[in-house]
């Protein structure tokens, strides 16, 4: 068994690959190639049976997936947009289960209401891999990609508490009580979100001291396990814990990361994701014969392709009408809201320019509002630079593609569990209906839309801006180079000649060169840079926080520090 087991994954490995590749070069979603594939490799003779506990789904599947996606989301991106990706993720994901399970119970009343709520849950979240995917190929805009990844990756925190209460109902005999229910999903939102900063930081801190790729790669790897395992045993909610864990641990490792440690998570995690998402959509086409066998004990075909049908059409109306308020209110109501806005902030900053500090802690006071007034404007002019218009909205409505996490979470319901196997496949069966109704139609709708473009002269602005700006608020922290001092001693005019003309103006323009050449100089200057470069991050860190720029903008010069700082470490090696 052992070594069929290799073989199995060395062979879900290749074909994982071929089909990634295929995929870029032909356009067709990569799921439903592996889907299909998975099939094939089912019908080959001689070809072992393969049966996936839920519980290795549930804590060693989709914990590394949701950090893996977590730990990437800019949080400047998701505080901006945390209303509509709060009322798509958590409100649009409790009303579809409630909805979903109530009409399958109505239409197929051998379905329990509690195990309909499970389906229901287990089909609600979206997955935002293809759709982001076709996005970027075809120029989707920037805010609706977060939308879309924001929305998929709380959706599925959401969805999995929905199902595990659905699921701990359809166990027991006892009648469902509402009050219980809530309280229930409140400790175990509540609970994760404790658990997983913990987690995030207690991790953050360790690796911040470690100056070992290896040992920082592994503490990552067990991340997301560290905060599932005892959110669980606190019966909080495991996923949520995780998700929680990525985006704190995203958030921190901007400022106590190095540039090495970021890119060897990126470049992980990347892996990490690639291998899990392919493997389970190609264990799902290899086991869809066997569990259609299975279904067919419990429910004829008609039943099925009846409750597909059901549930993918009310999937579709309820995302458009979960839709539509808030399309409407970005209708008619942004300017004026924006206005009022503008018009709040300028009296709150009147007011703050007339305070004259008395003491230190009034001056901090001073600095703390004006930095919130600076960010309160920078999200107003985020929201007129970048509205999501009625041709988003219809794209985030057609953009309702299920994907790994319906496929994982179907397979979490006990095998014991009446009607189960026909849950699981109408699950199943929905994700690729939709994967292929939306994923084929997707690129045509959003070329449609007509959005408008980036100009890449306008970015390279930007990143000019913001490298100009942190490097004069590098300059007023530190002082001119010519006033540096290493040891109480003052620099070699030499170093201060080259650092002068060469380090910051290279910085600026993201280009790498010498500094010096002399033992003592060039000690000097690894000094004097590493002080700079440090001194301009914390720039960047402030200025990220307000920000006034775009993400792609702060990513393009955070590159930009990272590539001096691996620079310089290289040399001083």
């Amino acid at each position: 068994m052992s070594h069929e087991f290799v073989v199995i994954a060395g062979a879900g490995l290749g074909i994982s690959i071929a089909a990634a590749v295929f995929a870029r070069r032909t356009g067709v979603a990569a799921p439903l190639l592996l889907v299909a594939l998975g099939i094939a490799a089912s019908l080959v003779p001689g070809t072992p049976v393969l049966e996936v506990d839920p519980e290795l789904i549930l804590a060693g599947v989709l914990p590394p997936l949701l950090y893996a996606s977590a730990v990437q989301l800019p949080v400047l991106d998701l505080r901006r947009n945390l209303a509509l990706i709060s009322w798509l993720s958590v409100v649009m994901v409790i009303v579809s289960s409630v909805c979903v399970g109530l009409l399958v119970h109505a239409v197929f009343p051998a379905i329990p209401l509690a195990l309909g709520i499970a389906l229901g849950a287990v089909v609600s979240p979206t997955d935002a891999v293809a759709a982001t995917a076709v996005g970027r190929r075809v120029g989707l805009p920037p805010r609706l990609m977060t939308v879309l990844e924001g929305e998929s990756l709380v959706n599925d925190a959401s969805a999995l508490v929905v199902l595990r209460t659905a699921i701990a109902v359809v166990g027991t005999s006892s009648a469902f009580s509402l009050g219980g229910t809530v309280g229930d999903f409140t400790w175990a939102v509540v609970g994760a979100g404790l658990v997983g900063w913990l987690v995030a930081w207690a991790t953050v801190l360790v690796r911040e001291r470690l100056d070992d790729p290896v040992l920082n790669t592994t503490i990552s790897f067990i991340t997301p396990f560290l905060a599932y395992v005892p959110a669980e045993e606190v019966h909080a909610s495991g996923v949520l814990a995780v998700v929680v864990a990525g985006l704190v641990t995203g958030a921190m490792g901007a400022k106590r990361f190095s540039a090495r440690d970021r890119q060897t998570q990126t470049t992980t995690w990347a892996t990490i994701n690639f291998i899990l998402e392919s493997g389970v959509f190609l264990a799902l086409g290899y086991q869809l014969p066997a569990l259609v066998d299975d279904a067919r004990a419990e429910t004829s075909v008609g039943q099925v392709v009846g409750m597909v049908s059901l549930v993918l059409g009310a999937l579709i109306a309820l995302r458009f009408a979960g839709l539509a308020w808030p399309a409407l209110v970005g209708r008619f109501g942004p300017g004026d809201r924006n206005r009022r806005a503008r018009l709040r902030l300028d009296q709150i900053e009147q007011h703050v320019s007339a305070w004259e500090p008395k003491d230190d802690r009034e001056e901090t006071r001073l600095r703390w509002a004006r930095k919130r007034i600076a960010r309160a404007s920078a999200d107003v002019a985020f929201e007129e630079r970048e509205p999501i218009t009625a041709r988003g909205y219809l794209v985030l409505a057609w953009a309702g593609m299920r994907g790994v996490v319906t496929l994982a979470a179907a397979q979490t319901i006990p095998s014991d569990t009446p009607h189960r196997n026909t849950v699981v496949l109408v699950a199943c069966l929905v994700a690729m209906v939709s994967l292929a109704l939306f994923g084929l139609t997707l690129p045509a709708l959003i070329r449609r839309m007509r959005f408008p473009t980036d100009d890449p002269a306008e970015r390279r602005d930007d990143v000019l801006t913001l490298m100009r700006q942190i490097g004069e608020d590098a300059t007023d922290s530190l002082g001119p180079l010519d006033t540096q001092r290493i040891d109480g001693e003052a620099l070699d005019p030499e170093v201060v000649e080259v650092l002068k003309d060469r380090f910051l103006p290279m910085l600026l323009a993201g280009v790498r060169r010498g500094a010096a050449s002399r033992p003592g100089q060039r000690e000097q200057a690894f000094i004097i840079q590493r002080r700079y470069l440090d001194a301009l991050r914390e720039g960047l860190l402030r200025e990220r926080s307000v920000g006034a720029f775009s993400t792609e903008t702060y990513k393009q010069v955070e590159a930009i520090l990272d590539r001096e700082e691996q620079r310089l470490g290289s040399a001083a090696g």
